[in-house]
């Protein structure tokens, strides 16, 4: 299971759709923002949880005016992770045979999202975010929560862990909401050299994320993506 969402919807959702959560052998989580890890609390005690270490950290949105930087809306949730078996790793790992979590993402500029709580404003550039990889035998399949560290960026590291350049499908958040004309086309043109079968942008990716990105479909809630 990938991400838990705001809350226990997750639930509900499973079970309309003939789901068995008991049967999931581990829960990975892409980052510690409340919408993709909200859900925890939900899950049974002693669930087997992959992550990040930073995966608690504090953190807000915040802006910044005439020097000084304020909170405005908290990131973070308040989640007892000591109910679960914790994985908390920085490197990618194996899960199965076909299933890898990236591990931290490398980014040559990465670009703040908010600031850590604490008595200095530390920018916070998502860190803690990962993806998961599906190795099909048609390509990756790349999995990703919201992707603050950038498509291209994540792309790269997962085509690099795995010696595998063919990229089947992308699918989940591409946080294009905001993008500026020059962001959208480079990823338009990224993605084009790529090539990917599948795109699927939803979540984060916005509405001129997927005016400008090729082909792109908007899987929802409910939806099954077979690969």
């Amino acid at each position: 299971m990938f991400d838990t969402g705001p809350d226990g919807s997750f639930m509900q959702n499973a079970l309309a759709m003939g789901i068995d959560l008991s049967d999931v052998s581990a829960v990975v989580l892409s980052h510690g923002h409340y919408d993709h890890c909200g859900g925890v609390p939900w899950l049974p005690d002693n669930s087997r949880i992959i992550c990040h270490p930073d995966i608690a950290r504090e953190r807000y949105a915040a802006m910044t005016f005439l020097g000084i930087t304020r909170k405005i809306k908290k990131l973070s949730c308040e989640v007892d992770y000591s109910r679960y078996r914790m994985m908390y790793t920085r490197d990618p790992l194996p899960i199965g045979e076909n299933f890898i979590w990236s591990g931290e993402i490398p980014v040559v500029a990465p670009e703040a999202y908010g600031i850590f709580g604490g008595h200095d404003a530390e920018p916070d550039s998502i860190l803690d975010e990962g993806v998961l990889i599906y190795q099909s035998t048609k390509g990756l399949v790349i999995i990703t929560g919201c992707g603050h560290r950038g498509i291209a960026n994540i792309v790269r590291h997962c085509q690099n862990i795995t010696g595998i350049k063919r990229i089947y499908a992308l699918v989940g958040g591409f946080h294009l909401r905001c993008a500026s004309p020059f962001t959208l086309w480079r990823v338009r043109r990224f993605l084009q050299e790529q090539k990917p079968e599948k795109l699927c942008g939803c979540h984060c990716t916005g509405a001129w994320g997927r005016l400008w990105l090729p082909e792109i479909t908007a899987p929802a809630t409910g939806d099954v993506l077979r690969f």
